[in-house]
C-alpha cells in the first residue's frame, strides 16, 4: 500500500481501489453546497411543491431529483454526457422534451383544485407522483449533465485511480450536499405552507405562483444554449 493509494490482488497495476483524498472531499462539498443554495430552477421546483403539498411532499421531489442526479453522475462517469455537449440535435431533443413536461406541470398547477384535506392512501399516491415527477424534471435537462461534466473532473486527480470511479464517488457527494440543502429548503417552506394553506383563497394563490413558475421554468429550458 502506498500512500494515497489502496491495491487489491496480487498486480497493484491492474487493479486498485480510489479513495478521494479530505484535501478533495471537503472543498468539493462546500461547492456543492453553495450551489444548490443558489437559486435556480430545481431548489425552485422543490419550494414551491413544497408550499403545496407539505413537508412529505418537499421531500419527495428531493428524493425524485436526487435519483436524477444518480443518472447524470452514471453518464458523466460513462462519458455518455459528451453527446449532450457535442450533439445539437441530442440537446435539442431533451430540451423540448424537458419544456413541454414543464408545461404540461404549469397546465396542471392551474387547474387544480383547491383541497383541504387529503386521505392518507392519497397521500402516499401524491409522493410517488412527486417522486417521478423530480426524476423526469431532473433528467430531461440536459443542462444538468453538461454541468456535472464541467464540475466534477475538475476534482478528480488521474494519479489517484480510475477517472470513472472518482467521478462516481464525487457526484455522491454532490448528492449528499444538495439533500442537506433541498431538504431543508422542503422542511421549511413545507411548514410555512400547511399555515398558508388552511386558507382557500391562499391555495389558490399558490397554484397559480406554482403554475407560473413552471411555464418560467420551461421558459428558460426551451431557451437554453449549449
Amino acid at each position: 500500500m502506498e500512500s494515497g493509494r489502496f491495491y487489491v490482488g496480487a498486480n497493484p497495476h491492474k487493479l486498485r481501489v480510489t479513495m478521494i483524498s479530505m484535501e478533495t472531499a471537503i472543498p468539493f462539498f462546500i461547492a456543492s453546497v453553495l450551489l444548490a443554495l443558489a437559486p435556480g430552477p430545481d431548489n425552485i421546483f422543490v419550494l414551491t411543491q413544497s408550499a403545496l403539498g407539505g413537508k412529505s411532499a418537499g421531500l419527495a421531489v428531493v428524493l425524485g431529483l436526487c435519483t436524477g442526479l444518480i443518472v447524470h453522475s452514471i453518464a458523466v462517469a460513462l462519458g455518455v454526457s459528451v453527446i449532450f455537449q457535442t450533439s445539437v440535435i441530442a440537446f435539442s431533443v431533451l430540451k423540448f422534451v424537458g419544456a413541454c413536461y414543464l408545461l404540461y406541470l404549469a397546465w396542471q398547477a392551474f387547474r387544480a383544485p383547491v383541497e383541504k384535506t387529503q386521505s392518507a392512501a392519497d397521500g402516499e399516491v401524491n409522493r410517488w407522483k412527486l417522486y417521478r415527477r423530480g426524476i423526469i424534471m431532473n433528467i430531461t435537462n440536459p443542462k444538468v449533465s453538461i454541468f456535472f461534466l464541467a464540475f466534477l473532473p475538475q476534482f478528480a486527480d488521474p494519479l489517484r485511480g480510475p477517472i470513472w470511479f472518482q467521478l462516481l464517488v464525487l457526484g455522491g457527494l454532490f448528492i449528499l450536499a444538495t439533500i442537506f440543502v433541498f431538504g431543508g429548503i422542503a422542511l421549511l417552506a413545507g411548514t410555512l405552507g400547511q399555515l398558508l394553506n388552511r386558507s382557500e383563497r391562499i391555495q389558490k394563490i399558490l397554484n397559480r405562483v406554482a403554475g407560473t413558475v413552471f411555464l418560467g421554468l420551461a421558459l428558460k429550458l426551451a431557451t437554453t444554449e449549449r
